[in-house]
């Protein structure tokens, strides 16, 4: 048994349309809001919390319902193309608005687009584990993430060519009010369609599925009557629970670390970015790797040490005070952790569901991750404004979730999977199909 690289790529196609859409959404949309339109950052940032609003319920609800959907074109393709057909309309559209300065035009075309886009994005990612099987879903996700992040880059290289930036009086780097952002948006949306369109046309989900033929040998295990069986179901929750609690500490830090560092390290705006920047390069290149190490130890040992390793480093950065070349490894190792609960939570989600029920399961996964990313910028601004620490408390907050997580996710008995003993030696380097 072994992982089709070639196709698992493929099938990332989509996953790169969305993350590109996404990067450019948290970088664009902001400040054409608060710039472009007049709003207040209040303001703004009521705006920019729709779409996790959005996700709560629209997630799980498609995913559920692509479960159920049978076409020629398969159960999940047919949410990913004309999904992300609408999405490209409506961000051309979006565009001649920004040009008109029309706000309510620009301002409903988007909550249209994020509810489009919120209508194809589960089925995206269920794509993945309705045609591998379950013991190489964590390799094959691993591929999804790497894949997928290229979007990203893709679309933070776009911007940087196509968009001005200018310095602020405080030594932030924002964009040219007076540009015209029709070509980020025209490319973007280009970008979008085209690895789509390469995705539907190389993978015939139909076909693909009969061939994979993915079985569920231990639904008789975890199932009693069609319904998970008491331990499972408790498995589930724990691992859900889990998902919000490293969101919630992960996504604390990511939100409130610029603040952070002019506040508590007296480093400028500049220094938070190239901090981030490297959590991120590190878990791009981390991804594969740790597909193989879940291989060889499982998944939720794999979960566990990335959970040990942010909590260690959330627990260090509370002690520096000043800039200094130690937060780049800190943060090198928060990406590595990261990446690793990233490959390996979303595969013990699914693994156990039915063939049947994929969807509806990679739902549950996003409805507890978009909880947690909307309480927690929230509960912890609240605790920053009103205990006398400030800023102080972010890593302390970080640590406490971090290390609940921890103990929820060690009480998981479902959703691993078992390493697969190797005849000989040279098999642990057999990798190609």
């Amino acid at each position: 048994m072994k992982l089709n690289y070639k196709r698992t790529t493929l099938i990332g196609l989509a996953f790169m349309s969305i993350l590109a859409f996404w990067q450019f959404y948290d970088q664009v949309i902001p400040f054409l809001l608060e710039n472009t339109f007049g709003l207040t950052t209040f303001g703004a940032n009521a705006i920019m919390s729709i779409d996790n609003i959005l996700a709560l319920f629209m997630l799980p609800l498609f995913g559920a319902l692509s479960d159920r959907t049978h076409t020629r074109l398969g159960r999940r393709t047919p949410y990913i193309l004309f999904g992300t057909l609408a999405a490209v309309a409506l961000m051309v559209v979006m565009a001649f608005y920004v040009q008109a300065k029309n706000f309510w035009g620009f301002t409903v075309t988007l909550i249209a687009l994020l509810v489009t886009m919120a209508v194809y994005r589960t089925p995206a990612v269920a794509y993945m584990p309705d045609v591998t099987e379950k013991p190489l879903r964590s390799k094959a996700n691993a591929v999804i993430n790497l894949v997928g992040y290229i979007g990203g880059i893709f679309a933070t290289v776009m911007m940087m060519f196509l968009l001005k930036s200018e310095k602020t009086a405080d030594g932030a780097s924002v964009y040219s009010s007076d540009q015209s952002f029709m070509p980020i948006f025209f490319v973007i949306a280009a970008f979008m369609l085209i690895t789509v369109l390469i995705m539907v046309f190389t993978v015939n989900e139909n076909r693909v599925v009969a061939e994979t033929a993915v079985h569920d040998e231990e639904e008789e295990e975890t199932r009693t009557g069609g319904k998970l069986a008491p331990p499972v179901r408790r498995s589930l929750l724990l691992i859900l629970l889990s998902v919000f609690l490293w969101y919630a500490a992960y996504n604390a830090v990511t939100t409130a670390f610029s603040r952070y560092c002019q506040t508590v390290l007296g480093a400028d705006l500049s220094a938070s970015s190239s901090y981030l920047l490297i959590a991120t390069i590190a878990a791009i290149a981390a991804f594969v790797p740790l597909g193989f190490l879940s291989s060889a130890i499982g998944r939720k040992k794999a979960v566990l040490l990335g959970v040990a390793l942010m909590t260690v480093c959330y627990g260090i950065a509370f002690f520096i005070t000043r800039p200094t070349p130690v937060i780049y490894l800190l943060f090198a190792l928060v990406g590595i952790g990261w990446a690793s609960i990233n490959v390996n939570s979303f595969p013990m989600v699914v693994e156990m569901s039915s063939g049947a029920d994929v969807g509806k399961y990679t739902g549950f996964y996003y409805t507890f991750s978009m909880a947690a990313q909307i309480a927690t910028p929230l509960f912890s601004g609240f605790l920053i404004d009103r205990l006398p620490w400030g800023y102080t408390i972010l890593f302390p907050y970080a640590v406490v979730f971090s290390a609940l997580a921890f103990l929820t996710m060690s009480f998981v008995k479902h959703g691993d999977v078992k390493p697969a003993a190797k005849k000989s030696l040279l098999e642990n380097f057999d990798v190609e199909e």
